[in-house]
């Protein structure tokens, strides 16, 4: 049986102005990820306080917000079976230095903050990510 899910990923600062969305993007789709969302965007401080709100009482939240606000990063809904589960294997361990060899954050990560890419972790904060990224929706 299939289950087909949708995760959100954003191409964060780093990975965008190092020129890495077209090689982020052929990893998801080489896995036969469908892209079903997506656009480029410079992130407001309201918009990456949404975003992180469950690390607002992190000694890091602050760098977190001064990083995704940057300069742009690439938003992305993808769709696919078992799709959260297979972007965050794709994707790699959150600090590069841990991530598996071929992953995403592994090639092209800088550190634990600066890892090129984030993942919606289960359905639910998926669904809250995609409605906070796309607030006008997103076909199915």
């Amino acid at each position: 049986m299939e289950n087909i899910q949708r995760s959100l990923v954003l191409i964060k600062p780093d990975a965008v102005e190092r020129n890495l969305v077209g090689k982020i993007i052929d990893a998801y789709e080489g896995e036969k990820l469908k892209i079903t969302a997506l656009r480029m965007i410079t992130v407001d401080e309201i918009l990456a306080k949404k975003h992180y709100e469950e690390h607002i009482s992190k000694p890091f939240f602050n760098e977190l917000l001064e990083y995704i606000t940057r300069s742009p990063l690439v938003a992305i809904v993808l769709q696919g079976e078992n799709a959260i589960e297979k972007v965050r294997k794709i994707n790699g361990n959150t600090n590069p230095e841990m991530a598996e060899y071929g992953t995403i954050r592994k090639k092209y990560g800088i550190d634990k903050t600066k890892n090129s890419v984030h993942a919606s972790d289960c359905e639910i904060s998926a669904e809250r990510e995609i409605s906070i990224w796309f607030p006008e929706g997103v076909k199915k």
